[in-house]
């Protein structure tokens, strides 16, 4: 029985979710903190005192791990401010292209799929926030090259602009989704029940969704069958 009688179990059950997730998020990003700082200090100290006796590539491998660790102390502090339900939106023109390839090259690289392709069409700038939407774009992309077919994964990305927003498609040839499960992909903790299913915590879909609240934007999927998925990202064009 639900402590509150007047109160749909649903809604108690949805209220409940989202307080999990945001403690989750505060948590994880709070205790990430620490670390990344000594990372990205240490590696700034290495720099300082070896930068003249390295090579070109030792040199690039510290200044990337540098670089990784400050971009991932702005992404940790950007999730705590959205747990704490006031996130810091620092919005800037963004160059799509750019920014897209940068997140797959890294995501190649983590993944080891050399197979998978990307194609693009029609992306613009766009003034939003970097961090935030980067994390969006790096989900997307992600479950594409996880939640694979027996074909090399590929991913298509389009954009188009309509009225006062930017309508951005994301599609892949992976495994499908369910459209029963068209909704609860974006519930918190929810994992879509395939045999094999990949182990997760089951909130990448549902940060997602938020962070792109936090941007005044939505997600939905926009489309899927045996043959992939295609999802629609909405963001305000101003």
């Amino acid at each position: 029985m639900s402590p509150n009688p007047t109160k749909p179990l649903e809604t108690s059950i949805a209220g409940d979710n989202e307080e999990r997730i945001k403690r989750f998020l505060a948590t994880a990003s709070h205790d990430l903190q620490s670390p990344l700082r000594h990372i990205a200090m240490y590696a700034e100290l290495l720099l300082d005192d070896l930068e003249e006796t390295l090579d070109g590539e030792q040199l690039q491998s510290l200044k990337m791990i540098m670089e990784k660790a400050q971009a991932a102390q702005r992404l940790t502090k950007a999730l705590m401010s959205l747990a704490g339900g006031a996130p810091q939106v620092t919005p800037e023109e963004v160059d799509l292209t750019a920014l897209t390839e940068k997140i797959w090259m890294e995501l190649i690289e983590e993944t080891g799929a050399l197979e998978a392709t990307l194609a693009k069409r029609g992306l613009p700038s766009i003034r939003t926030d970097p961090a935030l939407f980067g994390l969006v774009l790096r989900q997307l992309m992600s479950n594409a090259l996880t939640y694979r077919s027996s074909s090399p994964p590929h991913v298509a990305m389009t954009a188009e602009q309509e009225g006062a927003n930017w309508f951005i498609r994301i599609s892949d040839n992976g495994i499908g989704i369910d459209p029963a499960y068209r909704e609860r992909i974006f519930e918190p903790f929810w994992k879509l029940p395939k045999a094999g299913a990949v182990p997760g915590a089951g909130l990448g879909l549902t940060t997602a969704q938020e962070l792109l609240k936090a941007l005044g934007g939505s997600i939905g999927l926009e489309h899927a069958d045996e043959s992939g998925s295609r999802f629609l990202i909405r963001l305000p064009a101003g």
